[in-house]
């Protein structure tokens, strides 16, 4: 039996919820910035800075940020627990992953928020 202490959520249902939750944060993200980019007869610097000037949406973002964040942590635990059985070698790319994603949400935080 796997130890469930690589999980976000605290138990199989939670990350469930986790993982639905998420999924809409990154899909409403998603149908936004796409009917920007459709509604945008030309995307400038102006336009695409203007967009991210409005705290509404920066904040929008990191939630998404940390969406992926999130989606990204239970997803790589949950294929890895089913497809990687030697413990050290699935610690090390869950390690190598959870790096990877925290470095993306504090790379969206300083691009953000300029910190």
């Amino acid at each position: 039996m796997v130890n469930a202490a690589g999980t976000f959520g605290r138990s199989g249902s939670h990350d469930y919820i986790l993982l639905r939750a998420s999924s809409v944060i990154i899909f409403l993200f998603s149908l936004f910035m796409a009917g920007f980019f459709v509604s945008t007869a030309d995307v400038t610097y102006a336009n695409w800075s203007g967009l991210f000037s409005n705290v509404w949406m920066k904040v929008f973002t990191l939630l998404t940020l940390t969406a992926v964040l999130i989606h990204g942590w239970i997803g790589i635990w949950q294929v890895l627990t089913d497809y990687v059985k030697a413990s050290g070698v699935r610690a090390f790319i869950q390690f190598v992953f959870s790096v990877g994603l925290i470095v993306v949400w504090l790379t969206g935080l300083f691009v953000l928020w300029g910190v």
